[in-house]
């Protein structure tokens, strides 16, 4: 009766359905109502998104020349400005709205900006045009102010994009500067935290500083125990970017192979240097969006490098006539190259821009690969065959661990399923649903295992500490029984034979202990599937378990607190609390019910998922913590420190 119910107010709904029932959205609405389908999410990647959209626009006026300086200043009051000395958002009245200025519909009309068409931008990044009325849809407060002509024109905005008034001109502009000013406070009610996080910022303006020469981006931090000033310019450009991704590496040679061509509207610079590890790191950029998934200039990159490289190896003789040719990814193996374009109108796959599809720049990339890099190792003749030694050694270990791999899947197909015998695996064939936790020690598998629900959640138990595949070259890598039976429980391969469509679980989460060994064990698991199953973190599916590190009683039961600020944030809910407070260091301290309760069970369990926003920076962060130069690691996590939510000592 319930259905029937159900379905006959179903029917009653539809019969409603008419001209007027449709809604239509105007003006920064939308935004307002989907603001994750503009800026990915409403979480603290979401929120710094709004910082990037606005430095987007001061970067695409230096790219045009026009703009020499960038000071990004989070300040004391919550708000974030940036300002930069470019040429100024034009303010007269605009042809198809003559009651409304340029500038005020920049700020609040999608879609609409000087980079769709005409010659205001030959080459910029915020192509989409939603940048800046994004940000000033999901900000509380906004102001604009503009200098331009030798007047300073304001505008302010409230309450997700509401002006206050026309734009004014408030005076002659100080010493006859130009550019624009912005300045906006993100709205607490959109997002699930406001409080920017300055080391967030500082790395993406070291990205822009790199991408474009010359370019001086000052950053300030002006809240109370924060205060920190940092200013970013490199001459060398790419080169700089190149020497800075090295540092926490061993690199083969000193010098950076450096090219540049342009052509008509499109230019290209292209950097790279070897190092003697033994993963490639390609980040290439167009307009100075990072393309974090390629596209055709890195085609064009790999295609020509792989053919001078041998042609080189058989003009020196290393390879003889009847040697088949090094492979491209034996080539690769240690190179940090930076591929960035300029062109007019890339053509970017998806909303995110992750890669580029014109086809004409892939034959320039791949037209001065051929000729200078061909002209540069003619150069260095050391550096030469330092590459190709290198190159050689690699060859030869992947034929090695090509032989570890077919010995890995023989194994398999004798055990008969192909699964690692401890995998304690769930009813679910759906992966979809279906979640595998890996989790350090007996102890501890033995209450996840009693903790989980069989249908959807796998248990797999790690013994210690896995092998740090940063050091280690893929045929050992291999022979590793540990990594082995991960490689067999996630289903999918590893490396370039990685097939992200045959994971076995949707959800891959490392379950370790809230100390310093539960910290390295999640760093090591952190570090395999970035350099073996990277499209796993690209896609979402990797997630750190957050078990409590706190216990206390509140009328005699047990209340569990993430971490440090729970704790702290729970004393002012609770200020006249009187019990201690037990520190959890062990996962083998709860039983199998306090397991469940606080850290599986889907209901009521916190998940941190695991992303690749910057890829370049995680590449960096992983070489340097699990690297073997000790003082750059010493030096970032110095550096870093103030970020850590606890310490373990």
């Amino acid at each position: 009766m319930v259905r029937t119910e159900q379905a006959e107010g179903r029917a009653t709904a539809s019969e409603s359905y008419e001209a007027a029932d449709i809604t239509v959205l105007r003006g920064l609405e939308p935004v307002r109502l989907r603001p994750g389908m503009f800026i990915g999410s409403t979480s603290s990647s979401g929120l710094h998104h709004l910082v990037w959209e606005v430095v987007d626009n001061s970067v695409d006026e230096a790219m045009q020349g026009h703009c020499t300086r960038i000071d990004v200043i989070v300040r004391a009051n919550g708000s974030c400005r940036v300002v930069d000395n470019g040429r100024g958002i034009p303010v007269d009245p605009h042809p198809d709205e003559p009651t409304k200025t340029a500038a005020e519909i920049v700020l609040t009309v999608l879609h609409a900006g000087g980079k769709f068409g005409g010659s205001s931008y030959k080459v910029s990044g915020g192509l989409h045009g939603v940048g800046v009325s994004v940000v000033n849809a999901l900000s509380s407060r906004l102001e604009l102010q503009i200098d331009r002509g030798g007047n300073r024109y304001e505008m302010t905005f409230v309450d997700g994009g509401k002006p206050t008034g026309p734009l004014l001109m408030t005076g002659p502009s100080p010493h006859n500067r130009t550019g624009t000013t912005v300045t906006f406070w993100p709205d607490a009610s959109v997002f699930d935290e406001v409080e920017f996080r300055a080391q967030t910022i500082l790395e993406r303006l070291q990205m822009m500083a790199f991408l474009q020469r010359g370019l001086e981006i000052r950053f300030k931090d002006e809240r109370a125990g924060h205060e920190q000033a940092v200013t970013y310019r490199y001459t060398g450009g790419i080169e700089d970017f190149v020497r800075h991704l090295n540092a926490s590496k061993e690199s083969m040679f000193r010098k950076v192979a450096y090219f540049t061509q342009v052509e008509e509207d499109q230019e290209i610079e292209v950097a790279l240097q070897w190092n003697t590890t033994y993963y490639e790191s390609i980040w290439s950029f167009a307009n100075g969006i990072a393309t974090i998934e390629g596209g055709m200039h890195e085609e064009g990159f790999k295609k020509a490098l792989t053919n001078v490289v041998n042609r080189s190896a058989r003009m020196r003789g290393s390879l003889k006539d009847s040697d088949p040719n090094i492979q491209g990814e034996d080539i690769r193996e240690g190179l940090t190259a930076i591929i960035s374009v300029r062109l007019r109108s890339p053509q970017f796959e998806g909303q995110t821009k992750a890669k580029l599809g014109n086809v004409t720049i892939r034959s320039l990339v791949e037209r001065a690969t051929n000729e200078k890099l061909a002209e540069w190792l003619d150069e260095n003749p050391r550096e030469a065959n330092q590459i190709l030694q290198k190159a050689l050694l690699a060859q030869r270990a992947r034929v090695a661990a090509r032989q570890a791999r077919d010995l890995t899947r023989r194994k398999s197909a004798l055990d008969g399923a192909g699964l690692p015998g401890k995998l304690v695996d769930c009813a679910s064939r759906v992966p979809a649903e279906s979640e595998i936790f890996i989790v350090e020690g007996n102890s501890a598998a033995g209450s996840a295992k009693n903790a989980r629900d069989p249908h959807t959640q796998a248990i797999l138990p790690i013994r210690g500490k896995i092998l740090n595949v940063e050091k280690a070259r893929a045929d050992r890598m291999l022979k590793n029984a540990e990594i082995q039976a991960l490689i067999m429980a996630i289903g999918a391969g590893i490396a370039d034979d990685f097939d992200i469509t045959k994971i076995r679980y949707h959800k891959v989460i490392i379950l370790a202990d809230a100390d310093v060994d539960g910290s390295h064990i999640r760093t090591l698991l952190l570090t395999f599937f970035l350099r073996q199953m990277r499209p796993l973190i690209e896609a979402g599916h990797v997630y750190v378990a957050q078990p409590p590190l706190y216990s206390t009683l509140v009328a005699n039961a047990k209340v569990y607190l993430k971490d440090e600020a729970a704790r702290e944030q729970f004393l002012r809910e609770h200020p006249n609390h009187a019990k201690d407070f037990q520190r959890l260091k062990g996962l083998g301290e709860m039983d199998f019910v306090e397991l469940r309760d606080t850290t599986i069970n889907v209901a009521m369990r916190s998940l941190l998922q695991i992303t690749m926003e910057e890829a370049s920076i995680a590449d960096q962060v992983c070489s340097v913590l699990m690297g073997d130069d000790v003082e750059v690691r010493r030096r970032f996590i110095q550096t870093n420190a103030k970020d850590v939510r606890f310490l373990d000592i």
